[in-house]
């Protein structure tokens, strides 16, 4: 089985409309980073020319399909049974996005069938993990 999952779901953008804004998202996990999801933007919704890609805990996701989960720039809480909400936080603003429940579930199961939550963390290297980070912030 593949480690990749990618899964093209349609969220709506909470505004002052009705019905708020369609949004194109692919959602996203590959099983080399087992303990992150993506969740990818299209250039056309983004405040920038390019795309805006979130990278974020799998685990994030699971916990805030049951309550409210979440502590920095991403939260994520249920929404009766058939919602989800997602917030991001920026420098830029805030972006607040529903979606349905069932496809978020559906993402999740698939990357759980790819790198189970038994075995994420079994190949991690943290001391690799971390050296890279720093490299990375300079």
């Amino acid at each position: 089985m593949s480690t990749t999952v990618e899964q093209s779901v349609l969220a709506r953008l909470v505004t002052d409309a009705p019905h708020g804004v369609p949004v194109p998202v692919t959602l996203s996990y590959d099983g080399s980073d087992p303990l992150a999801v993506r969740m990818i933007f299209p250039p056309e919704v983004s405040l920038h020319d390019g795309g805006v890609t979130w990278v974020f805990a799998r685990d994030l996701i699971d916990r805030g399909l049951r309550a409210p989960a979440g502590t920095g720039d991403v939260h994520i809480w249920p929404l009766g049974r058939a919602q989800t909400m997602v917030e991001l936080r920026s420098p830029d603003g805030l972006a607040l996005l529903e979606f349905g429940t069932a496809a978020l579930r559906r993402f999740l199961f698939l990357t759980y069938a790819a790198v189970s939550a038994e075995v994420e963390n079994q190949d991690l290297d943290m001391d690799s993990a971390l050296a890279e980070l720093l490299r990375e912030s300079r």
